[in-house]
C-alpha cells in the first residue's frame, strides 16, 4: 500500500536579491509526525514513539527504530503496515509493527523524539550496553575509501538536491559501493530507515560495513550503529564527547570531519588501514 503524501511540498517564497525581490515557486522537504505502534500476537497495538520525519520508507523507519532501540530483534518482526483504525486524517502517519512474540511496551515518556535531536531520556550508556555487547572488528576499510564516502553518499541525496533540507545516511561496503541509502529531515530517522531497510529487505552483506551520515555524530547515532552491528561510523561533521565515549565502550570506530580527503579518527582505529 503506497503512501500518497510526497517527500517534497511545493510553496511560494519571496526571493530577495540585492536589486529586487520577486515571488518564486519553491520546494521544501515535507515534515510530518509518524506514530509508531507495536503489538505481539493477540495484543492490542501500543504507541511506542512519535517522531517528526519526512514521509517515505515509513515501514523501514518503524522497523529500524524498534531494532536500534532494543525493543525488537531483527528476526522478531512479522509485518509492518499503516494503521487502518487510526483517524482518517492520520492514517498515513500511523504505523503498526507486528511482532512474533509478546512484548511489554516501554514507559510512555521514554521515547519522545524530534527530527533534530533523536530520542530523549537516555540517562546513561549502560542502558545500551545491557542490550548490545561491544562490537569486534570483522574487516578493514582503506583510509582513501573512508575519505570518499561522504561524497559517495551525496550522490544518493536526490531530495536534498531539490530542497537543500534533508539529512542522509547510507551503508557502504569496503570497496565504497553503496548497499542502501535514505534521506530524512531527521538524521536519526535516516539511520533508522537504513537499518529497517536491511531488516525488511535482507541482503547478502558480508564483512565490515560503514554507516555514513551527512551531519554530526550524537550519542543516539552511535547507539543505533552499535545496536545494528555496524562498527564503522563515518560523518561529515563532528562527534559529541558522549558519542566518542559511547563508541569507545561499544566497539564502534568513529571517523569525523570527513571532507576534502581528510578526517579524524576518534575511537577504535583498527578498522581503518592507512593508504600511506
Amino acid at each position: 500500500m503506497s503512501r500518497p503524501q510526497p517527500a517534497v511540498t511545493p510553496v511560494r517564497a519571496i526571493a530577495v536579491r540585492p536589486d529586487r525581490h520577486l515571488e518564486l515557486p519553491e520546494q521544501l522537504a515535507t515534515e510530518e509526525p509518524l506514530e509508531i505502534r507495536a503489538a505481539g500476537p493477540g495484543q492490542e497495538p501500543a504507541a511506542v514513539a512519535v517522531t517528526m520525519r519526512t514521509p517515505g520508507h515509513d515501514f523501514e523507519l518503524a522497523a529500524g527504530f524498534l531494532v536500534t532501540e532494543a525493543l525488537a530483534e531483527a528476526g522478531g518482526i512479522a509485518a509492518v503496515g499503516y494503521c487502518t483504525t487510526a483517524d482518517p486524517e492520520q492514517r498515513w502517519n500511523t504505523v503498526t509493527v507486528s511482532l512474533r512474540k509478546p512484548w511489554t511496551p516501554p514507559p510512555a515518556r521514554s521515547f519522545l523524539t524530534t527530527s533534530s535531536c533523536g530520542v530523549c531520556g537516555k540517562s546513561s550508556i549502560e542502558q545500551v550496553e545491557l542490550s548490545c555487547a561491544a562490537l569486534e572488528p570483522t574487516g578493514v576499510f582503506d583510509s582513501a575509501i573512508v575519505a570518499s564516502l561522504p561524497d559517495r553518499l551525496r550522490d544518493h541525496q536526490r531530495v536534498f538536491d531539490r530542497t537543500g533540507g534533508l539529512h542522509a545516511a547510507g551503508l557502504f561496503d569496503p570497496s565504497g559501493e553503496v548497499v542502501v541509502a535514505h534521506e530524512d529531515v531527521g538524521r536519526h530517522n535516516a539511520v533508522d530507515k537504513v537499518v529497517g531497510d536491511l531488516v525488511l529487505h535482507p541482503r547478502d552483506v558480508r564483512g565490515e560495513q560503514a554507516l555514513v551520515v551527512s551531519g554530526r555524530v550524537s550519542f543516539e547515532i552511535v547507539q543505533k550503529a552499535a545496536m545494528a552491528g555496524l562498527g564503522l561510523l563515518v560523518a561529515v561533521s563532528a562527534p559529541s564527547s558522549l558519542a566518542v565515549h559511547a563508541a569507545t565502550r561499544l566497539g564502534v570506530t568513529v571517523a569525523g570531519f570527513v571532507r576534502g580527503g581528510k578526517f579524524n579518527i576518534y575511537s577504535h582505529p583498527e578498522r581503518i588501514a592507512f593508504s600511506h
